[in-house]
């Protein structure tokens, strides 16, 4: 329903045969091309904000292009950038643009390697110069390097620093220029390091090119940098020279996959993206582990996977399992569809356990799945209902029991959106009724004044699309009662390791605490976490302590559900209003290799997420709340 800035997604593709073995078994050469785009396209749910594509040709004259890249923003750049690559390719003659022999040496993009990303810009930057992959070129083909990633990281002015103190001057500030310069500058370090070896061998002239290029190995500057980075991360990376690698973060916060035969090696974001492109199982699909990066040699036969970090405790993004990633995943369904079954108690409690006068429904549509762990949990409810009258009553007539028996769970689709609308929603005071216009109800689907109506959300994290159109419009059923359903817990802070959720004002049920504390004679507490922040801010202690958890301390969930509905609930409906959130503990039990919750909980896993944290509220009161 509120549409989330999703993190972003990776994919990078390696052919391990000649672009003739692919001519020859697949009937073109674009074989690794055409696999390329469809690891984008799935995974396009991932970054709407701009794409990017570069590209290796191994066999590349001397003189002529072997690194290429393609960037475009907006959400059709995916169709912009290969585009583009299809017209380079017509440019040639149609006999040459069919010949893989032709093509591996001499048409763009005709290539071996390539890497992919897709963004969604969780800093407000969104000019063509943040569009990944990030690329630092020499011409020296080991010294150039193509870079993108999946990530935010806390620790940028760390790494700046350290840069800097060895006399480097990067143009740019945001985290991927910070970390490409980094990583360039060691891979640079190493190549000249195998220079010298090779100089030392009595080598001259290409052969110590060759000699240099058969010995580099990514995992050296990896462990030089990695050190520094603080956050979440999948980072992938391409040289001039063919090697490549996908290094994940050491607490398993952002996802990496990868597949290999001897035809291909596939890097993405998603498992099931794999398997859908590659035709493969989801057991042939490998996660790559906490710490871990994997490489390849640039020949594509040497795939090694080598711990680059010390593992850290497992804080594998639950948000990734809620929202994020496509339920097209065996396991992310089966998750899924738990965390709506978890909801039944507390919504039985919220309908009365009145299941007969109540309608259940989903609004659209990434909380489907969810939806329907609800719904055969309260089939089975229902079945123990039933069983229970008909013990109770053996004299039933015929009749009875067939009328009994027919009774099912009222499962309806009630929201419907209208896609085709979004684009016209304008600025000012027009914006709210056109907003309301974006969805269709199915009317006659809630007996007036009667039935409650129960709509399940995967998340509630500003609540603007609930109190702008959303309860407005279910209310136009007339039912006796709405109760909103949320699959997540209370999104109560940001996250700092690449999904758009940064500032505290953002979060209804942070501003629904802030009430609660002023109307109960609190506002203490609101200023005495302002002053601690401060009075630590230079300390480690900034680092170490959530301060932000005092707001949250002296309230139930129950609590600020109640606020929160007096926030969203628009004075116009006539409808009762509840929301049921997802507790902590359900949370855990349906997703329990995916343990990191800091959005909910505000246990972080990382310094700089806790000191960032501190910071957003610092933020908040300085830039907000002293002007309420």
């Amino acid at each position: 329903m509120e549409e989330l800035k999703h993190e972003c997604g990776v994919a990078m593709v390696r052919l391990r045969k000649p672009l003739t073995y692919y001519q020859e078994k697949y009937g073109t050469w674009r074989y690794g091309l055409n696999k390329m785009y469809l690891l984008m396209e799935k995974q396009h749910n991932r970054g709407q904000d701009g794409a990017g594509i570069s590209c290796v040709k191994l066999t590349a004259p001397t003189g002529e292009e072997y690194m290429y890249r393609e960037r475009a923003l907006g959400n059709t750049a995916i169709t912009e950038i290969f585009g583009t690559v299809e017209k380079k390719i017509q440019s040639f003659e149609p006999d040459k643009q069919t010949d893989p022999n032709f093509a591996q040496a001499h048409i763009p993009y005709a290539a071996e390697c390539y890497m992919g990303h897709l963004r969604y810009a969780t800093q407000g930057k969104q000019e063509i110069q943040y569009v990944h992959p990030m690329l630092r070129r020499n011409n020296w083909r080991a010294k150039s390097l193509a870079l993108c990633g999946n990530f935010t990281l806390t620790s940028v002015d760390t790494i700046f620093e350290a840069i800097t103190s060895v006399g480097q001057h990067p143009r740019s500030n945001s985290d991927t220029h910070i970390i490409l310069e980094q990583l360039g500058h060691r891979l640079d370090r190493e190549i000249e390091h195998k220079f010298r070896e090779s100089k030392e061998k009595g080598l001259q002239g290409m052969d110590i090119t060759h000699d240099i290029e058969s010995r580099i190995d990514m995992t050296i500057p990896l462990k030089e940098c990695a050190p520094l980075w603080d956050g979440g991360y999948t980072m992938c990376g391409l040289t001039g020279s063919g090697e490549m690698f996908m290094l994940r973060d050491p607490w398993g916060i952002r996802p990496a996959f990868y597949y290999y035969d001897d035809e291909i090696i596939v890097c993405a974001s998603e498992r099931a993206v794999i398997q859908t492109v590659l035709n493969v199982s989801a057991e042939q699909v490998h996660e790559l582990e906490r710490g871990d990066a994997l490489t390849i040699d640039k020949t594509g036969s040497k795939i090694k996977v080598t711990n680059i970090l010390p593992k850290q405790d497992n804080k594998a993004c639950s948000f990734e399992r809620i929202y994020f990633s496509r339920a097209s995943d065996k396991d992310i369904y089966r998750e899924r569809k738990k965390l709506g079954e978890q909801l039944l108690p507390d919504v039985l409690k919220a309908i009365d356990n009145d299941i007969e006068h109540s309608v259940f429904s989903f609004i659209p549509n990434t909380a489907e799945v969810c939806y329907f762990g609800m719904i055969e949990g309260m089939e089975r409810y229902f079945n123990k209902y039933r069983a229970e009258i008909l013990t109770s009553n053996p004299n039933m007539t015929k009749e009875e029991v067939f009328k009994l028996l027919d009774k099912r769970v009222r499962a309806e689709k009630v929201v419907i959106k209208d896609i085709k609308l979004r684009t016209f929603i304008s600025e000012g005071a027009s914006r709210k009724d056109l907003a309301q216009h974006v969805y269709d109800v199915t009317y006659d689907t809630v007996e007036k004044g009667v039935d409650n109506l129960v709509v399940i959300d995967d998340s509630i994290v500003r609540g603007t699309t609930l109190k702008e159109s959303i309860i407005s419009i279910l209310d136009r059923l007339n039912p006796k009662k709405i109760v909103v359903v949320s699959s997540a817990p209370q999104i109560r802070y940001p996250d700092h390791y690449g999904i758009d959720m940064s500032k505290m004002r953002e979060f209804v049920a942070f501003l629904a605490a802030i009430d609660l504390l002023l109307e109960r004679g609190m506002a203490n507490v609101i200023h005495d976490t302002y002053r601690a922040i401060v009075e630590h801010l230079h300390t480690p202690i900034i680092k170490e302590r959530n301060f932000v958890k005092d707001i949250y301390r002296p309230f139930t969930v129950e609590e600020i559900n109640h606020k929160i509905v007096e926030r969203l609930k628009p004075s116009s409906v006539k409808a009762e209003v509840e929301l049921v959130f997802q507790s902590l503990e359900g949370l855990h039990a349906a997703i329990p290799n995916h343990p990191g919750d800091w959005y909910f909980s505000g246990d972080y896993p990382t310094p700089g997420g806790m000191e960032k944290t501190n910071l957003a509220y610092k933020v908040y009161y300085e830039q907000d709340f002293r002007k309420q």
